[in-house]
């Protein structure tokens, strides 16, 4: 079928002011993170479990002790949401609102591309890219509706305008249909999973980087010290962190099937330890590790955490290297 040049046109605006407005967003964020009530709260929580360890460890006495509820916050403080709201708290919300806005103009931008081609829109790396980055910041306005970590938001929208933007740029292909090899049912419930997938595993990636960071500032209190007492308690983080990767492993695990089943009806095997098969079958091994560790008790914290952190980086790998650089039969899923 002909490609709708009015509706691609369309497509490419809504994805360019949807870029637009996440930047904007982003340095409300910051403002927050920087400047508001959450950041602070976090480094009084930070001071606090340290003093509370420190007449702990002296004995004599009964010790005080912070606790903290499922969200992170000390128990007997004032309700913040009932205090008069600071300048970088409203620019905070502000910047949710406009996240809102972005992912609207986002999700518009794939519907449209869709409707342009008439086919699933994600036949090639910059529609993909495009599916990724909104699944990852729809999972994370979820992640804001149940823990007190709106204040981190820019670290999540950074890598989602960092992939917006090269794919905009360097990996922008013309509204087009889709190549004979991806003429197949399998493209939408294959590769729809995969993404799905991705962009969720993206969510415990920060997660666990900035579990890492608070980890090691807790052990030093030297390194990142302005940074570091800022951050959520590490049971929070590690929280976050675990349960997207419960919810996104099964979609990748079905994915990897769907794809093997795909290709033994194109290519007359199951599997061949293609380049991206063999990413990806290396992805999944670490997650598996990530969740038995994370189940362990022995290997939760800041082991779990760096496992983490490796699959994410295997799954970034296999999103740009596997697919530009190397050489298989998943080569044609680059740039065109």
């Amino acid at each position: 079928m002909p490609v709708d040049e009015t509706l691609s046109q369309f497509s490419d605006w809504s994805y360019t002011t949807a870029v637009a407005v996440y930047v904007l967003a982003m340095v409300f964020f910051l403002v927050e993170q920087s400047f508001g009530r959450k950041g602070r709260q976090a480094a009084a929580r930070t001071r606090d479990e340290r003093l509370a360890t420190a007449s702990a460890s002296g004995g004599g006495g009964s010790a005080p002790v912070t606790v903290l509820t499922a969200k992170g916050m000390t128990t007997g403080a004032s309700d913040p949401s009932r205090e008069q709201r600071t300048r970088p708290e409203r620019l905070g919300r502000m910047g949710v609102a406009l996240t809102v806005l972005a992912v609207l103009l986002h999700l518009a931008a794939l519907v449209l591309r869709g409707m342009a081609t008439s086919r699933v829109p994600w036949g090639n790396m910059y529609e993909y890219i495009m599916a990724i980055c909104l699944v990852t910041v729809i999972a994370w306005l979820v992640m804001l509706r149940r823990y007190p970590v709106r204040h981190l938001s820019a670290f999540v929208l950074l890598p989602v305008v960092i992939l917006m933007f090269v794919g905009g740029t360097m990996l922008y292909a013309v509204a087009a249909p889709l190549q004979p090899a991806l003429q197949s049912y399998w493209l939408v419930i294959h590769v729809a999973a995969a993404a799905a997938s991705s962009g969720v595993f993206l969510v415990p990636g920060v997660a666990s980087l900035l579990y890492l960071v608070r980890a090691r500032h807790e052990r030093n209190p030297a390194s990142f010290s302005r940074f570091g007492p800022r951050l959520p308690a590490l049971e929070v983080l590690d929280r976050i962190a675990y349960r997207t990767t419960v919810f996104a492993f099964p979609v990748f695990t079905f994915g990897v099937l769907c794809g093997a089943v795909w290709a033994e009806a194109a290519w007359g095997r199951f599997w061949g330890w293609d380049p991206k098969e063999t990413v990806a079958f290396v992805a999944w091994v670490v997650y598996a590790a990530y969740l038995h560790s994370r189940a362990t008790a022995g290997w939760r914290g800041t082991r779990a955490a760096a496992i983490n952190v490796v699959g994410f980086a295997v799954t970034v790998f296999n999103l740009f290297f596997v697919n530009l650089v190397s050489a298989g039969l998943h080569s044609y899923a680059g740039v065109s």
